[in-house]
């Protein structure tokens, strides 16, 4: 019996999500929206295609909460997107309201799920999601640090004119403007990336890595990502459903991991079955130390702004 995975919010995030986990045949998919017909919409359109994908997987739109029920996995894709000019920081409120709300009936129709939230801020996103639900903090998850991963190796193999599959990168700390990307773990087949580029060229891709989402916002000028979120999304549930335990970066709950306490960050991490099944320290030099707590102070005051 396949898994059932809902995803909240059908918009392009959203849908391109369910795009990709149909078109795998790797799970059931139920798409909701408070849109009328948006969902219903989509997702036949999506069976249809599954015809020609030859895939069996299941597809069900809705605006009615209780078909979600008794998910594996739920997805939070809902909430406002940016605008040209705006910061992920300016969502905060409206977001976090729209959050909470689907979070309560999270809690109360699938309360073994494992929560994938994607919404923006998406570190004080997952924190909320925790709180509201109730879950364990090793079910509740953000996507964010694999979406930065996957821009600075794509920036990384242009630049260097290689496979993307050749490069490896790390990062650590809040997702977007605040990340921290740790350059000396960053290789090309093992070989580190400054033995090919000098430190100012780095600079300068980290850089656009960190206003990845910007530049892709302020091209379309009205919309923001989507196809790089939703493969990221996938490549999470892919390591939960199939159980691989991937080692991948996520917004999690510290405790005391990296000297940081109640508060969700980027860091690497086990994905399997069960969730989180480890996080993964990796000791920072002093500089990448000052980095990660000026990361962690700047999610923690928009924490304290939600009186989370």
């Amino acid at each position: 019996m396949r898994k059932k995975i809902s995803i909240v919010g059908s918009g392009n995030v959203g849908a391109t999500t369910a795009h990709l986990i149909v078109q795998s045949g790797i799970a059931d998919v139920v798409l909701f929206d408070i849109v009328e017909g948006m969902p219903q919409g989509k997702a036949l359109d999506l069976a249809e295609a599954c015809a020609l994908w030859g895939s069996s997987s299941g597809l069900k739109g809705t605006n009615t909460f209780t078909d979600t029920s008794n998910s594996d996995i739920v997805v939070i894709t809902a909430g406002q997107t940016r605008k040209p000019g705006m910061s992920r920081d300016d969502l905060l409120h409206t977001n976090a309201n729209i959050v909470r709300e689907i979070c309560s009936e999270i809690a109360k129709t699938s309360p073994e799920a494992i929560v994938i939230v994607v919404t923006n801020p998406v570190d004080v996103m997952a924190q909320l999601a925790w709180k509201t639900t109730e879950f364990s903090c090793r079910r509740v998850i953000g996507m964010g640090g694999l979406l930065d991963e996957a821009r600075l190796t794509a920036f990384l193999s242009w630049e260097l004119n290689i496979s993307p599959e050749d490069v490896e990168t790390l990062v650590l700390g809040a997702h977007g403007d605040d990340m921290i990307p740790l350059v000396r773990f960053s290789t090309v087949k093992g070989i580190p990336v400054t033995e090919y580029l000098p430190k100012e060229r780095i600079n300068a891709l980290i850089e656009r890595t960190r206003k990845g989402g910007a530049e892709i916002v302020a091209l379309l000028g009205s919309g923001s990502a989507y196809y790089a979120p939703a493969a990221s999304i996938v490549q999470m549930i892919t390591s939960i459903l199939l159980d691989e335990k991937r080692t991948l970066p996520c917004s999690a709950y510290l405790n005391g991991e990296y000297g940081i306490k109640d508060i969700y960050m980027g860091v690497p991490v086990t994905l399997g079955e069960k969730g989180i099944e480890a996080i993964i320290e990796v000791t920072l030099t002093k500089e990448e130390k000052v980095q990660f707590r000026k990361s962690c102070a700047s999610v923690r005051r928009l924490i304290e702004r939600l009186s989370i």
